[in-house]
């Protein structure tokens, strides 16, 4: 399962993106989005995914399947 951005809550800093393991984040339209074929929530990397740990909004980056 990869990781997702909430939209509506991005700020569009860029953290995530220069923290992203897998090079899965980009910023696209007015937003920054993970592509759930390069997620890898940094599985064997890191033991937290470094989106959500330098994410400076709570509970923006997370699992696809979470809802807020």
């Amino acid at each position: 399962m990869a990781f997702k951005i909430i939209a509506s809550q991005c700020t569009q800093c860029g953290a995530c993106e220069f923290e992203c393991p897998s090079a899965a984040i980009k910023f696209k339209g007015d937003t920054y989005v993970i592509d759930p074929d390069k997620c890898t929530e940094c599985k064997g990397a890191f033991d937290i995914q470094q989106c959500a740990s330098v994410c400076p909004v709570p509970k923006t980056c997370v699992a696809s399947g979470s809802s807020i």
